[in-house]
């Protein structure tokens, strides 16, 4: 079954037989959730509730000509059930209502007044420290979870591996970067031209595909962040697998620095969370290189002289491997 909106019968008889809907609730609608990137993601109203329904295909939603794994939906499930068990933790997750395993399909409960952090990017003043502190809660509490048989999710890694430090960085990759911003595509060039730059990067990637001894989340930006009724959420797990707690850290540390929050915010968060400061430094930058010049682009408000200094900033971390 493909899920699409809006619901036909024959997908509506589906969710019923495999428990996803009771027998006698009606959909009233059924509506894309947003601009999601990896994943379809509707909104399903009844009679009764609201839900949400994620399913994972072959190819990146937003991106369909990029193939994707198509079990990542499995590794979400598995991770909200992995954190289930620790009270803390399940705080900060959707409500698990279904899997079905057969389509790919995840079934959670609807996060009331959900307002992710994406704005962030055109209004820093928007993220506080008490928001701020709830995440790093989150990241130590994860980061601690005692845990020896999480899946690899190697196919999502390698795939995530091949955006963050290898496709932004090839000479003719395809990314017309001058469509985002006139100027951006020489930027490019300065970077891809810098040998010693590019070899710490491919180091850096070989550590990442490395198993690691922590649960992380895996893409711990923004656009992950939730604050709803119920409190700070954190969703889309499916790039979750054991490596660096600094990796998660680091991607916070690296879009903070792209909003241009505050410099005294992200000294406190260093000082809040203590890690490997040359990681932090490293995973840091090629974040925001790889964000600035890569496919997965962010709704950022800079110039060209902006991002030019972001991306010289990104590289004294890369190189010089400290804050």
């Amino acid at each position: 079954m493909l899920l699409q909106a809006p619901l036909d019968q024959v997908q509506i008889e589906h969710l019923r037989k495999i428990g996803m809907l009771h027998p006698d609730e009606m959909v009233i609608s059924s509506e894309k959730a947003g601009e999601g990137n990896m994943n379809i993601t509707l909104v399903i109203k009844t009679e009764k509730r609201s839900f949400v329904l994620k399913q994972s295909r072959d190819f990146v939603a937003k991106y369909p000509q990029v193939p994707a794994p198509r079990e990542r939906t499995g590794i979400e499930y598995t991770f909200y059930q992995t954190l289930a068990k620790d009270e803390v933790l399940a705080s900060f997750s959707p409500k698990i209502l279904g899997f079905d395993k057969s389509n790919w399909l995840l079934a959670l409960a609807y996060l009331k007044d959900g307002k992710d952090y994406l704005d962030i990017y055109r209004q820093p003043e928007i993220l506080e420290w008490g928001p701020v502190t709830a995440l790093l809660q989150y990241l130590k509490r994860l980061h601690q979870i005692p845990l020896s048989d999480f899946p690899e999710n190697r196919k999502m890694r390698e795939l995530n591996h091949q955006h963050i430090f290898v496709l932004p960085y090839q000479k003719d990759n395809g990314f017309d970067l001058d469509q985002i911003q006139p100027g951006l595509q020489d930027l490019a060039r300065t970077v891809k031209s810098q040998q010693p730059l590019l070899n710490k990067i491919k180091s850096l990637g070989e550590r990442y595909l490395r198993q690691g001894k922590h649960l992380i989340h895996g893409d711990f930006y923004p656009g992950s962040w939730l604050q709803t009724a119920e409190g700070m959420k954190v969703i889309d797990t499916e790039f979750a697998f054991m490596g660096d707690p600094e990796f998660d850290l680091s991607v916070m540390l690296a879009h903070l620095k792209m909003a241009q929050v505050s410099e005294p915010m992200i000294a406190d968060i260093l000082k809040t969370y203590p890690l490997n400061t040359q990681l932090l430094a490293q995973y840091t930058g090629v974040e925001i290189l790889r964000r600035i010049f890569g496919l997965a682009q962010l709704p950022l408000s800079l110039t060209l002289p902006e991002k030019e200094k972001l991306t010289y900033d990104a590289i004294d971390l890369l190189m010089y491997e400290q804050f």
